[in-house]
């Protein structure tokens, strides 16, 4: 671990520190009520409560398969989408803006339609991450592969090269950088959009346990639920972001 990242971790760790020092002395002083702001250690036996529970690895089961089968759905479609669509310049002036403009639309205002479509249950989630999703990967697809150097491309198909082994040798390594920062956008956000559509409607899921113990005012669970779900989501970010440096790194080497 190279100085900078160490100190980049120190202040990460730093900031969390801070952060769970001023909600301790908030809810030790009594400054909030507990039913709004339940202290570290009520949250902390709540989750250790629900680790135990056949309830809380059923949820998360669903919720994983869910964001699972919402992502794979969005990488296939996008990174096809950018492909096909930087296979001319006039697809790419035509298409990109559209894809961009789509994207600037809150997509949770369509949720009802996913709802009316797809039903209460998963389904509905898969196909809302799955188009949320879309978005950044195939953005970012159509920036990468537009990046390729034309004359790489002059020279491959000279030397017969044809349109899978281009994209495998000259476009795909042009675009890896650009494409994984996509995929880890578009990851998170269907890891987001799917958690909100259970937290909106749902029968099953993380989502839905958030949701349910907040209607049933159950602070520590609702908060345990939550602190579950952030400290998974900051676990992954690190984990790609880590993927996403090393492919930048690469990059600058070449």
């Amino acid at each position: 671990m190279t100085k900078g990242v160490a100190a980049q971790r120190l202040i990460q760790l730093a900031f969390l520190a801070i952060a769970g020092g001023l909600w301790y002395f908030i809810t030790v002083r009594g400054a909030v009520s507990p039913l709004f702001l339940p202290s570290p250690t009520a949250v902390y036996a709540a989750l250790s409560r629900l680790v135990g529970t056949n309830q809380f690895w059923s949820a998360v089961q669903i919720t994983l398969v869910t964001i699972g089968k919402a992502y794979g759905i969005s990488v296939v479609l996008g990174v096809l989408a950018g492909y096909l669509v930087t296979r001319s310049r006039f697809l790419t002036e035509v298409f990109e803006p559209i894809i961009a403009g789509l994207f600037t639309i809150p997509i949770t205002l369509f949720f009802p339609m996913f709802i009316l479509f797809f039903g209460i249950g998963p389904g509905s989630k898969v196909a809302y991450g799955a188009t949320y999703g879309f978005f950044p990967i195939a953005l970012n697809t159509i920036a990468g592969l537009a990046r390729a150097d034309e004359r790489y491309l002059r020279a491959a198909r000279s030397m017969g090269a044809s349109s899978f082994e281009t994209f495998r040798h000259v476009l795909l390594p042009s675009a890896y950088p650009v494409l994984i920062t996509g995929l880890r956008v578009g990851f998170f956000i269907c890891f987001a959009s799917v958690l909100g559509g259970e937290a909106l409607s749902s029968v099953a899921g993380v989502g839905r346990n958030i949701a349910l113990a907040a209607e049933l005012m159950e602070s520590a669970r609702m908060y345990a639920w939550i602190a579950f779900v952030i400290l998974t989501a900051v676990s992954l970010n690190l984990f790609m972001s880590s993927i996403e440096n090393r492919a930048a790194a690469g990059e600058a080497s070449r």
